[in-house]
């Protein structure tokens, strides 16, 4: 018997419209930092300074790798109610009803099914541009319009009435905040407007994966006023667990509920599980990070102004460069100096992305830098 039996001709015509897009789905590729980047297929040596994936070069805290050393003999056994429990401590952290936090394997995977679930051919995305790109590929799976939007002049922040200017059939508008690859923050107050403006059965998405480097403040609250919002998290950046694979999905039931029909298992490897649970149980890990990362992080824009050299206002573990030149160029030049950046941005075509990394890596991507736009 056919699945979809019984069902009224509108059921059934919407049934195969989600299959179709599904198994498109299935086929298409979560896109990621490293494959955006083009990492996946690269090998460096062992000395090269890599601050071209907005990884966090700390890595998971020392009680978070021994939960993984001390877990991996289990390795055998799914042990889902490590998630569950993983689960139970973020909510009880947020403030957040059990029901209203969904746990996946990083927040690349949730930002990608939720784009299936709810844009289409007469349902646009809408971003920013420059913005992360993950969604822009979802969308071409699910056939909708992608609105890119320029960032705002100076600023750098997301141009909210732009969005909805250029998005009145927007099924998903989208703000990753810290910007991905600015680094610099849209206002609470912005983001406010924006889903009390939108399109009535629009999403806003915000995608906090670097707000803990910054002073932005979360978006969360605007899930527990039950609003059209959806916001995801990770363990990827400041927990420096990009490698293990850990975030949320963080909404009302029902909209969480939309993206899942494309999902598979949301259970986490025991090893993200056990390490996610130990790093939100230590209450100095997230500031200690933050401190060390703007430390750095201000050096570099210290030295970049003596120099000057245009940045973006960063919050984040990355920023990007005015090189007043096309950004290929400077890319593949320190590439020949053992010094790998993150990719072109078409969008500010002259701009160079740079992880924050160690002071260390650092200090040799400037002199790296230095010597590259010295000498043309």
């Amino acid at each position: 018997m056919l699945k979809y039996a019984g069902l009224s001709p509108s059921s059934r015509r919407s049934f195969l419209q989600a299959s179709a897009v599904a198994s498109a789905g299935l086929a298409f590729r979560v896109w990621t930092e490293p494959l955006l980047a083009g990492a996946a297929e690269k090998t460096f040596s062992e000395n090269a300074v890599l601050i071209n994936l907005n990884e966090n070069p700390l890595g998971p805290c020392e009680p978070a790798r021994q939960a993984v050393a001390k877990i991996a003999a289990q390795g055998g056994r799914y042990s889902v109610s490590l998630t569950e429990e993983l689960t139970r401590t973020f909510a009880a952290n947020e403030g957040l009803k059990l029901e209203y936090v969904r746990p996946y394997p990083g927040s690349s995977d949730p930002l990608h099914y939720s784009v299936l679930a709810l844009t289409s051919p007469t349902m646009s995305y809408v971003t920013a541009d420059p913005a992360y790109e993950t969604g822009m590929r979802s969308a071409e799976v699910s056939g909708a319009r992608v609105v890119r939007v320029p960032l705002a002049p100076k600023t750098f922040a997301h141009d909210v009435k732009a969005m909805l200017a250029a998005g009145p059939d927007a099924g998903l508008f989208y703000i990753c905040n810290p910007n991905n690859p600015t680094g610099t923050i849209t206002s609470h107050s912005d983001i406010e407007y924006l889903v009390a403006n939108k399109p009535k059965g629009s999403i806003v998405m915000v995608d906090e994966a670097y707000i803990h480097f910054s002073d932005a403040e979360s978006a969360i609250d605007l899930v527990k006023a039950e609003k059209d919002v959806i916001v995801l998290r990770t363990f990827s950046k400041i927990y420096g667990m990009a490698g293990l694979r850990g975030g949320f999905a963080i909404a009302r039931p029902d909209l969480l509920a939309k993206p899942e029909v494309y999902a598979g298992t949301r259970y986490m490897p025991i090893t993200a599980a056990v390490a996610a649970t130990v790093s939100l149980r230590e209450p100095n890990l997230v500031p200690e990070r933050k401190q060390i990362n703007a430390g750095i992080r201000t050096n570099v824009f210290e030295w970049l102004d003596k120099k000057g050299f245009p940045h973006t206002p960063s919050q984040a573990n990355f920023f990007m460069v005015e090189t007043k030149r096309p950004a290929k160029q400077v890319i593949d030049a320190l590439a020949q100096e053992n010094v790998f950046i993150g990719r072109v941005f078409p969008a500010l075509p002259t701009h160079v992305r740079v992880t924050v990394g160690t002071k260390d890596e650092m200090d040799r991507f400037l002199a790296a830098f230095d010597h590259v736009m010295s000498h043309g």
